[in-house]
């Protein structure tokens, strides 16, 4: 499991690094997504956690909830197109889930893309550590926000 920035990056699951969203494929088709521990940690002591409604369609680098930390404040965007089919009602009422099991009981929504093509442009396995770090070097974290 790679460790970046003192944080765990557990292997298996698919990374939007840009955005810090993880992604894990169900059986049934649809995905699970959180926020990345690092991410978490960065926001500070997650506050809100609001999700789009169930039912609700959304689209590619567009929010799909939106975290109030005490350090930040945004949008959670989206890597592929789809719906949300489930949100974490528990992260709704403990939205410090985020910070102490962002990849357990802090995941955020369970979504079903709109095509077969959604891992496209996530990373996983042996490319995370490269592509996370060729992304840190940039700095964009620093101007991410709602």
């Amino acid at each position: 499991m790679p460790i970046l920035q003192d944080c765990e990056f557990p292997g298996h699951l698919l990374y939007d690094i840009e955005n810090q969203i993880w992604y894990a494929a169900l059986d049934d088709g649809t995905v699970r997504a959180g926020f990345t521990a690092w991410s978490a940690r960065l926001m500070g002591d997650v506050l809100v956690f609001t999700p789009k409604r169930i039912g609700r369609d959304f689209e590619k680098n567009r929010s799909f909830a939106v975290v109030e930390g005490g350090k930040w404040v945004g949008a959670a965007r989206a890597a592929f197109d789809g719906i949300v089919v489930a949100h974490n009602e528990r992260l709704v009422r403990q939205p410090e889930l985020m910070n102490s099991d962002a990849y357990g009981e802090g995941w955020m929504l369970i979504v079903r893309p709109s095509h077969e093509q959604w891992r496209a442009g996530l990373v996983t396995g042996p490319d995370i550590a490269p592509a996370f770090d060729a992304w840190f070097a940039t700095d964009a974290y620093r101007d991410r926000g709602s």
